[in-house]
């Protein structure tokens, strides 16, 4: 607040407003997967409504909701590369005896725990397909 950079502030308060209000809808107390999934929330409604303000060629407001990603971004883990998410997912076929693309939500299952927060886990789903053979 101090510093007078209001657009970080008004995320860390949208941030924590998400994190409250699913703590008390659900009447718990979030652990840091959860939080990272809200935040994975934010992330993902916002790059929808990028994709609804570019349809109605509103830049201003494509440029604020890209801005928001950026800062919500910054709290999240570093990202994950594609050496590592292939390393992953071949660790998952092997532990899970995965052969065909039936056992893909066992893999799915693997992955989500390990990569949540890290992966586009749309990507993630896509290359385990590729691998599969499906």
């Amino acid at each position: 607040m101090r510093s007078g950079e209001k657009e970080r502030l008004g995320v860390i308060r949208m941030i924590t407003a998400a994190i409250k209000q699913r703590e008390v809808d659900e009447r718990i107390v979030l652990d840091d997967s959860q939080v990272l999934s809200v935040l994975e929330k934010m992330i993902k409604q916002r790059k929808e409504s990028i994709a609804q303000f570019q349809a109605g060629n509103r830049q201003d407001l494509v440029d604020k909701e890209a801005a928001e990603i950026a800062l919500v971004q910054t709290y999240m883990p570093s990202p994950m590369t594609g050496a590592e998410i292939d390393a992953l997912i071949g660790e998952a076929i092997a532990s899970t005896g995965a052969s065909s693309i039936k056992d893909m939500g066992k893999i799915m299952a693997i992955m989500k725990a390990k990569a949540q927060g890290r992966a586009d886990m749309a990507a993630v789903g896509a290359k385990i397909k590729a691998k599969l053979g499906g």
